[in-house]
């Protein structure tokens, strides 16, 4: 299917109201995805959580994409059970392999339920897809049914911004065929760079021990994960990678983006131009304090509720 450059850019509109919305998360990577989903889940006011998504991958901590996706999957579960939200048909299992070069969708539930919701939508209602791992599900659900690419709009945490050296960024690095899928569809698309763009995004100990730990059996968990990712917190700050495109659709402002031509992911996971490309939206920046700030209202205000 192919989408007009005016049908793409009017998708592209930073929206208003209340949106449809799914996550499509590799939890247990990492430590920010579990603030990005707990921050999604606390916005009732401005999303409309349909579904969560695992997402395949592979570190040191995981056997293999499959592992790594089920790791995830019970990460996410973890958080439901303190946020008392139910799982039971809003958290699908993710693909178990990359899409990898061979541009191959891959099965899963979760493609399914992508496939499923975004035909339910429209051009002037679409499904907004948070997308904070490798794309493996979203490319394999384009792949599978590219029609759907008029009425969803994907918000990517990925890759590095365009004037890095190099995009070897874990999400994109993980699947660069399903990236490349990503990039060449026409889907709409809200790039999210992390080196030069979200790695302003960050927190620091005493921060998170001030305005996270305090709140609930969410706030403890969040905070164990966040010091457990290093031993030595002196002088030491994280970046919270993935709350950035949450950020973006919670408030615009909060990481302003221009339209550009829609970058060429080359084999060798480098950025490459060709301007007769189709336009994409490319956050530029991102202001940590707004995005944080939201985040610990939020948090202190559900734990009072249920104190």
């Amino acid at each position: 299917m192919t989408l007009s450059d005016a049908a793409r850019l009017k998708l592209l509109e930073p929206p208003v109201g209340k949106v449809r919305v799914v996550l499509d998360t590799d939890t247990y990577n990492e430590i920010d995805d579990q603030f990005a989903l707990v921050q999604m889940l606390l916005s009732k006011d401005r999303f409309d959580v349909e579904a969560i998504y695992a997402a395949p991958f592979f570190n040191t901590r995981a056997d293999n994409p499959g592992h790594g996706m089920e790791l995830s999957y019970q990460e996410i579960l973890r958080l439901l059970e303190r946020l008392d939200v139910a799982p039971d048909g809003l958290v699908h299992r993710g693909v178990t392999d990359y899409v990898g070069p061979g541009k191959t969708a891959q099965a899963a539930p979760a493609v399914n339920d992508l496939v499923a919701r975004a035909r339910a939508g429209s051009p002037d209602n679409p499904l907004y897809i948070i997308a904070i791992g490798a794309i493996s599900n979203i490319a394999s659900a384009l792949l599978k049914a590219p029609d759907i690419i008029d009425r969803v709009v994907v918000v990517w945490l990925g890759g590095h911004a365009l004037e890095w050296p190099h995009t070897i960024e874990f999400n994109l690095k993980q699947d660069v065929g399903g990236a490349q899928v990503l990039f060449d569809s026409g889907v709409p698309l809200v790039l999210v760079p992390c080196k030069g763009v979200t790695s302003h995004l960050h927190s620091t100990v005493p921060e998170i021990e001030r305005y996270i730990e305090p709140h609930g059996s969410i706030g403890a968990f969040l905070a164990m994960r966040f010091k457990d990712y290093s031993s030595d917190h002196l002088g030491w700050a994280k970046e919270i990678w993935d709350m950035a495109p949450v950020g973006w659709l919670l408030n615009p402002d909060w990481a302003p983006s221009v339209i550009i031509p829609a970058p060429v992911l080359t084999d060798q996971i480098t950025w490459s131009v060709d301007r007769r490309r189709h336009p994409i939206r490319y956050v530029t920046y991102v202001d940590r304090n707004p995005i944080l700030k939201d985040f610990f209202l939020k948090l202190k205000a559900f734990a009072g509720s249920r104190s």
